[in-house]
């Protein structure tokens, strides 16, 4: 029989790293709250029998947000056979307010004291002994990073599974409170199915999912109401926040019992790096220039020079001699050829070859995610968020996606209002993710020189795209309303583990692979074949094939976006399979030399087809216009709705074409040209414009909670 173990905690107190040690998964690790959105299994190495569940981080069993629905739903319906929770210790009196009501669910649990490195490192004591007792529970330190403790933390929470010592853990609180409780207590003793006192403290706090899910009779209710309203007149506050205090009261005592801070005044590390990094004035200054060194490293410098050995020598000298030579050796027939060389070395060849490039920048953001500098940036990024209607949440499922929009989407379930859930949902995909690398280098080597403003500027695009959209938005009835609330603790500096930027780097860089040989080979076949073929499946030249009929038929729509070349719009609409098809399918139309190699006698073909500014139009639509298949999926999964899901397509598609459209246009107009396109570009610009200064929509009715959307998607 499985045994099932749960790791809670506080975000960003080190779960999934432990679930990782413990089962060998390569689940994704970011030193920022939010990473975990959903419940993950996973199987302890060497026993297949004990199941570890990797829950999302949460602050307490009071559901506000999403992670702390799905927590606690589990942890009283489902319940384990036994929790550990992890405690990080450099932060104790904060993580413990979470071990206080685990420890009432009547579930087993066992205390891992996580990042105690960093205690010893500052000096600080921990009496675990005293700890533990004064807990009611086994403490064990752990430092989850080192892999120090994690084999002797869930040996015991296997033995305390095993045992099933399911007794309800209470402190005292005081004379008024327990008087409360009791009372509840007995009211309610015989009509809940268990643990009538973790039930009592809940409907003390009035939580409305557990006053719906006992469906007390209304004498009953009654009576309970009037004793929590007694002890309010008596103690003279509300009595969620009584019993906040009351736990706080009873932790601060512990704390002093248990814990020993050796430097009491002086300022840490950290606090003197972010005296610098998070100051009002310096704060937006430093996260421009560490963005722009990223992009400037990645695409401009080293990511270049391997990608030009990669595009010149690999694909355009070794791969294409060995495989042609191999080809006319055994006598292939010519179309066979042609789709090998023509479609599928050239359009995956031209995606793969942006590779490094890619790797580069993964193993940047990789560094700047361990080292706890991404959370620094949500955190700036919440002062000028909040200024436009937008919550400071938003903006981590954003630093999400830039390795992927899909898990960046799902990540918006951090976030308790629904209306900033379904913002957040639609711009989230504004930022570049690693899909679209290659289209920021195409266009940067091809049309501007290798210039080191493109990628950051692309980088900020999105940025800027989000924060206009946020400001529009939150003025219409749809998305009116206060922005939620964003309390965050910002994690301590450290050097960053060479293993685990290297394991995150190489796991995005082997997502990146596997796409382009799969949802990419797939593309390039079909782009190789309407390339190739006329109507009437005669083998032809490009320019007379079926995809250059389609491209030109849709061309029209596009010539307002300064795109003269029925190409880049059939690139732009397999860019919907997946954003690296928009390279591959250069690749396949131009011929690969022509796409991926730097150079102005390589690049011929796509000059000719676009000025600069009409190629930052092209690069402007592509990244802003709706995003790949799997991440229009999981908007569909998020919205819940298909009306909201079309929604988001179309708000996508419709910003990134009048983005596109001004671009051109009005840059155009500085270089002296002016038509009907400007007009129409002067009229949207006027008309974004208004939207920006308008008044706010007036909202009386408050938005859905995250209690009743998790019931949504359950």
């Amino acid at each position: 029989m499985s045994v099932k173990i749960a790791l809670a905690g506080n975000p960003n107190s080190g779960k999934t790293t432990l679930f990782n040690a413990m089962t060998g998964s390569a689940q994704y690790v970011g030193n920022w709250p939010g990473v975990t959105v959903e419940k993950k299994d996973g199987k302890l190495k060497g026993n297949k029998e004990v199941i570890i569940q990797d829950l999302p981080g949460i602050y307490s069993l009071s559901p506000y947000t999403l992670e702390e629905v799905v927590s606690r739903n589990y942890l009283v319906t489902d319940k384990p056979d036994a929790v550990i929770n992890i405690v990080d210790a450099s932060n104790i009196e904060r993580n413990l307010y979470l071990t206080t009501q685990l420890l009432e669910l009547g579930i087993p649990v066992i205390i891992a004291l996580n990042m105690i490195d960093i205690v010893r490192k500052n000096g600080d004591t921990i009496n675990c002994e005293k700890l533990s007792e004064m807990l009611g529970c086994q403490v064990v330190e752990v430092s989850a990073l080192k892999n120090i403790g994690s084999k002797d933390v869930v040996a015991k929470a296997i033995e305390l599974a095993k045992s099933k010592p399911s007794t309800f853990k209470e402190h005292k609180f005081s004379d008024d409170v327990e008087n409360a409780l009791s009372e509840i207590f007995k009211l309610i003793e015989d009509k809940v199915p268990s643990n009538p006192g973790w039930y009592s403290i809940k409907l003390f706090e009035r939580d409305k999912e557990i006053i719906s899910k006992l469906s007390l009779d209304q004498n009953t209710a009654s009576q309970i109401e009037e004793i929590i309203a007694a002890c309010e007149q008596s103690l003279d506050d509300d009595s969620e926040s009584i019993i906040t205090n009351e736990r706080y009261i009873y932790i601060g005592e512990v704390v002093r019992k248990c814990v020993k801070i050796k430097n009491t005044s002086k300022l840490s590390v950290s606090d003197k790096i972010d005296k610098i990094v998070t100051n009002r004035i310096l704060a937006l200054p430093i996260f421009a220039a560490v963005m722009f060194f990223v992009y400037f490293l990645s695409i401009s410098t080293v990511g270049t020079w391997m990608t030009d050995w990669v595009n010149e020598v690999l694909f355009g000298e070794i791969i294409p001699d060995a495989l042609g030579g191999f080809l006319e050796s055994i006598g292939t027939a010519g179309w066979l050829h042609s789709l090998i060389m023509d479609g599928i070395v050239a359009g995956v060849g031209a995606v793969l070859g942006f590779l490094p490039q890619m790797l580069v920048l993964f193993l940047c953001l990789a560094i700047l995610e361990d080292c706890g500098y991404m959370s620094r940036i949500a955190f700036i990024m919440d002062r000028i968020f909040r200024r436009f209607g937008l919550s400071g949440k938003s903006f981590i499922p954003m630093l999400v996606g830039t390795g992927c929009g899909v898990p960046g989407i799902m990540a918006s379930r951090a976030i308790e209002s629904e209306n900033d859930r379904r913002m957040t949902v639609i711009t989230t995909t504004f930022i570049p993710c690693g899909a679209k690398l290659p289209i920021i280098a195409l266009i940067a080597g091809a049309l501007f020189d290798d210039s080191p403003w493109i990628a950051p500027s692309a980088y900020f695009l999105g940025i800027a795209a989000i924060i206009l959209t946020g400001i529009m938005l939150k003025k219409t009835k749809m998305f009116a309303g206060d922005p939620s609330p964003f309390v965050m603790e910002l994690p301590a500096y450290h050097m960053p583990g060479v293993k685990g930027v290297l394991k995150t780097m190489l796991d995005r860089g082997w997502s990146f692979v596997k796409k382009a040989g799969t949802l990419v080979l797939l593309a390039t076949v079909i782009v190789w074949f309407l390339s190739s073929y006329s109507w009437s499946m005669k083998s032809v030249g490009t320019e007379e094939s079926m995809l250059a009929s389609i491209g030109q038929f849709i061309l029209p729509i596009f010539k307002p976006l300064g795109w003269t070349d029925w190409r880049a719009t059939v690139a732009s609409f397999t860019g919907l399979m997946a954003k690296e098809n928009v390279v591959g399918t250069f690749g396949v139309l131009y011929g690969f030399e022509e796409v991926a190699e730097n150079g102005e006698e390589y690049w011929g073909q796509l000059i000719a087809a676009f000025t600069p500014i009409a190629a930052y139009s092209f690069l402007a639509f592509n990244l802003l216009c709706a995003p790949c298949f799997a991440a229009i999926g999981a908007v569909r999964r998020e919205m819940m709705s298909a009306k909201w899901t079309w929604f988001a397509i179309g708000y996508q598609c419709v910003f990134a074409y009048a983005a596109a459209m001004m671009v051109f246009q009005i840059g155009s107009l500085f270089g002296g040209e002016f038509g009907v396109g400007t007009v129409f570009s002067l009229a949207i610009l006027a008309a974004m414009i208004f939207m920006l200064v308008k008044k706010p929509y007036s909202k009386g009715t408050a938005s859905k909670s995250a209690v009743e959307y998790a019931e949504g998607i359950a």
